[in-house]
């Protein structure tokens, strides 16, 4: 039921698409934009290829991410995240975080789910081609990135905690809670940018946890 509505309110954020080309994808979009490809087989018999185009900063005329849908490069389809993209055998689902994508896969009509594949030029191509030839080095990377969040996640749990507890209904309750750390402001904002760094890593391997990305930033 739950899926029922997601994809009814997906169906009313899409639109038709003007049929531009697909613009090359540049080295400075790399934080910025996402580009993942995939290929299908018609009822026709005929190979085409899908492309999702996504700019993070939002469209320069509003500002509102939306996520954009290529036919064989041409420009088929768009819609404010998280999307829906109906297409032969199936649809393309896509979301967002704040720091990039969270979801970019092709869901089949009988539940099967597969990513997409990322340009190799694109910061998620780049990473997928770290963890391809270098395995060790990405699974490092990776639970730094983890160690990161948790880092975050305490951080900003003791922040909320402490003042929270001070409020004379939950001060009578359960008592005041004095965090035992003490953290300089350099500290803070290092442990701050390391979790945002960590969740940016995540975001190019299309990684997301509500627990650490979400509340760990």
């Amino acid at each position: 039921m739950l899926d029922h509505w997601r994809n009814r309110l997906a169906a009313r954020r899409l639109r038709e698409g003007d049929g531009h080309a697909l613009r090359r994808f540049r080295w400075w979009q790399l934080f910025g934009r996402s580009l993942f490809h995939l290929r299908l087989t018609g009822d026709d018999g005929r190979e085409a290829e899908y492309t999702i185009d996504v700019r993070h900063q939002g469209e320069p005329e509003d500002g509102v991410v939306r996520a954009h849908l290529y036919l064989d490069g041409r420009h088929r389809a768009r819609s404010k995240t998280p999307a829906s993209f109906p297409v032969p055998g199936g649809r393309i689902a896509v979301a967002t975080s704040g720091f990039g994508l969270k979801r970019c896969h092709y869901v089949t009509d009988d539940g099967a789910e597969w990513r997409l594949i990322p340009d190799p030029r694109s910061g998620a191509g780049r990473r997928a081609r770290l963890g391809r030839e270098h395995p060790a080095l990405s699974r490092w990377i990776g639970a730094v990135s983890v160690v990161l969040l948790i880092l975050g996640v305490g951080l900003n749990l003791l922040q909320i905690i402490e003042p929270v507890s001070q409020i004379p209904p939950v001060q009578e309750a359960v008592g005041a809670f004095a965090s035992p750390v003490r953290l300089p402001l350099w500290l803070n904002i290092a442990l701050g940018a390391g979790a945002a760094l960590g969740s940016a890593e995540r975001a190019l391997r299309l990684r997301y946890s509500w627990l650490l990305d979400g509340a760990a930033n």
